[in-house]
């Protein structure tokens, strides 16, 4: 198709003014259609000149164009954005999910819109939704809520979904998370190997897959052992404050636990506060074993013995998942889980009489 030139002319438009395809087609003297096929890199397709491609890359460029992703999304129908949903970026755990998928998607030439849902399912719709109307090529989230109802309509009807850390039971979606259950029963069993018998569990949101899954492989380890009657579970966040309050309650009665199984890093946090103000020492009065991996666990005094999540290769997982359904050639019953590693460190200890 031969080069169109227009008799538009100069606008005069002020810099400050967003440049547009039309703006430029003025500018150049080139059509809209000879503008768009240059800057999507078409130009050899439509034989459009050296000359001409030289000369409207260079005003856009001296213009600080940049295409609306908007409107190229209505084009081709991708935006080469992904939405991420976590339930706190507050938290470490999930900042660090946040920064695995965003550094993935980022290699591969996507942008991620991040939202915050704060753990409440309301919200998470109310950012589904929100993802979905900008037009995002796909979605990864650590779903809140209990029903996979939603997330799978909107799946199987408009934007690809992909779970990632939890999961529901049974689902459609894919997912990649960790062998919670496998990571509850090797810690337990750790304690229990030092001679424990009264371990105490503290958990996190008890209806959340995480947090079932670590307590069922808490509950099996002391079934193996015969101490069933012995357990001990306690908590219903995965918070600081949880870990406090649950740790300084077990501390303050007279069948004090000989060990505490922290099921994530900010219960630990808390959990190691309330031992100190009982004026207990870890490990000589109390073990302690948490779930999640950080380095300063290991700053801590003394480095505290952890399951440890493999929180890379599950957001490259989740992303490779989710940008192989974009292009249609994924497989849509992909669900991973990965073998958690216990990290031995130095705040487990042999009970007192035991060896």
């Amino acid at each position: 198709m031969p080069e169109n030139r227009s008799s538009h002319p100069e606008t005069g438009l002020s810099p400050m003014r967003k440049e547009t395809l039309i703006t430029l087609s003025r500018r150049t003297g080139f059509s809209v259609s000879t503008v768009s096929r240059v800057l999507n890199g078409k130009a050899n397709k439509y034989r459009i000149s050296e000359k001409t491609v030289k000369l409207i890359t260079e005003e856009a460029n001296s213009r600080n164009y940049k295409p609306s992703l908007l409107a190229k999304g209505l084009r081709t129908q991708k935006t080469n954005t992904i939405g991420l949903l976590v339930p706190g970026i507050d938290n470490p755990y999930f900042a660090n999910i946040a920064s695995t998928v965003i550094s993935e998607t980022s290699r591969l030439g996507y942008t991620t819109v991040l939202v915050d849902t704060m753990g409440a399912p309301d919200l998470e719709r109310a950012g589904v939704e929100s993802l979905v109307s900008r037009m995002v090529d796909g979605i990864i989230v650590v779903p809140s809520g209990q029903e996979p109802d939603a997330l799978e309509s909107i799946d199987r009807n408009r934007t690809p979904v992909v779970l990632i850390d939890r999961y529901f039971e049974p689902t459609a979606l894919p997912y990649v998370t960790t062998n919670n259950y496998e990571g509850g029963l090797n810690a337990t069993k750790y304690l229990i190997g030092f001679g424990h018998r009264d371990i105490l569990c503290i958990r996190g949101v008890p209806h959340s897959m995480p947090a079932r899954e670590r307590e069922r492989g808490y509950l099996d380890a002391l079934r193996e052992a015969g101490l069933e009657d012995r357990a001990r579970i306690a908590g219903n966040d995965f918070s600081i404050q949880n870990g406090y309050l649950e740790t300084k309650f077990a501390l303050s009665g007279s069948a004090r636990p000989t060990a505490i199984f922290a099921m994530s890093n900010t219960i630990l946090l808390g959990t190691i506060k309330a031992i100190k103000e009982s004026g207990l020492r870890i490990p000589d009065d109390i073990s302690v074993v948490s779930f999640d991996n950080y380095t300063y666990l290991d700053y801590l005094d003394p480095a505290i013995t952890r399951v440890s999540q493999r929180i890379s290769e599950m957001g490259a997982l989740a992303v490779k998942i989710l940008l192989q359904r974009i292009e249609g050639t994924g497989n849509d019953d992909a669900k991973i889980q990965l073998s958690p590693q216990l990290i031995v460190c130095n705040s487990v200890a042999h009970a007192h009489g035991e060896k």
